[in-house]
């Protein structure tokens, strides 16, 4: 997510931002801008991510603005991308334009943080997400005789916000009981947009084939510990686990080039991350509702950065390394 102003006089001249992947980006959209193209040689360049300096889906960025004879650029931070990497800002300075990093530094890193995460810690980023009743529960008692499906805490207008939210990521993920108990499809159907990629935890492949994300019309990835019998067209990946599972499903995740991930298991699940810290946002639906009794919710143990009234609920974000 970048966007760039060119200044010149103390007055912007020129706008721009990257809108779509494969088009041109920010820095190219704001030269376009400019209607005086003879001003750019007396103006300043800002721009939120160090530009690219290599051949990709679209010329390098800094080699125009050498070209346009921009004489300053400020640059929010380096990009963390190993092609790029300082390259763009060491070609700008040796071609004798004056290079400033780090203005705003913080902000422009939270602003592209999945970006961040996945190159400098090579994985995706990980995003929890639960609803929680007023007195600490995720969940019912569930019964033999208890329906399946999910028990609501919150209502139609967090159910939209949730689904806008798969729009947003790449990945989601569950752990079996999810599956088991409340027969999600988790995909995107009160919002506009592409659903993420579906992968399940299923250690012995214990999961009934009717199940929506077994059936076959929701395709998902299963992380097992079993050879997937053939012929089912179930897709599998094996993983070992009588090791920590984690650092194996993100290794998987980061080498499809999945960039984020929104985990909507249950209790276990998402304990499991919190307690060995390999988390990066959590957002949490408090409802009025009591239970009584049930499955514990998971805890964090700090209060949330960010704090939203709902329709239904209240709905905190909290973040574990790179804040707003």
């Amino acid at each position: 997510m970048v966007g760039s102003v060119i200044v010149h006089d103390g007055k912007i001249i020129g706008e721009g931002y990257h809108q779509k992947f494969g088009e041109n980006h920010a820095e190219v959209n704001a030269i376009e801008a400019v209607k005086d193209k003879k001003l750019l040689k007396n103006s300043t360049l800002f721009v939120n991510l160090e530009p690219c300096s290599h051949q990709g889906k679209t010329p390098p960025c800094s080699d125009l603005i050498i070209r346009m004879g921009i004489p300053h650029v400020v640059i929010g931070m380096v990009d963390p991308n190993a092609v790029v990497a300082g390259k763009g800002i060491r070609k700008m300075k040796q071609s004798g334009i004056k290079v400033e990093v780090g203005f705003m530094e913080s902000e422009c890193r939270f602003l592209n943080r999945r970006f961040i995460t996945f190159h400098e810690k090579k994985r995706p980023y990980i995003i929890l997400k639960w609803a929680q009743s007023a007195d600490g529960f995720i969940d019912i008692v569930r019964q033999k005789e208890t329906a399946i499906g999910p028990h609501w805490i919150s209502g139609p207008y967090e159910q939209m916000l949730v689904h806008k939210w798969r729009s947003e990521e790449m990945a989601i993920l569950v752990g079996t009981n999810t599956v088991e108990k409340d027969n999600p499809a988790l995909n995107v159907r009160d919002w506009a947009g592409d659903s993420p990629q579906r992968f399940v935890i299923d250690r012995t492949l214990r999961l009934d084939n009717d199940l929506k994300l077994m059936n076959g019309s929701f395709p998902s990835v299963i992380f097992t510990e079993k050879q997937q019998a053939p012929g089912t067209g179930k897709k599998s990946i094996p993983i070992d686990f009588s090791k920590d599972i984690w650092p194996q499903i993100m290794k998987h995740l980061y080498d499809l080039d999945l960039v984020s991930v929104l985990i909507e298991g249950g209790g276990d699940t998402i304990n499991s991350l919190i307690n060995s810290g390999l988390w990066d946002e959590a957002r949490v639906f408090t409802g009025y509702k009591n239970f009584g009794d049930g499955v514990k919710a998971p805890v964090i143990q700090t209060k949330p950065v960010q704090h939203h009234q709902t329709w239904n609920t209240e709905l905190g974000f909290y973040f574990n390394d790179l804040k707003p």
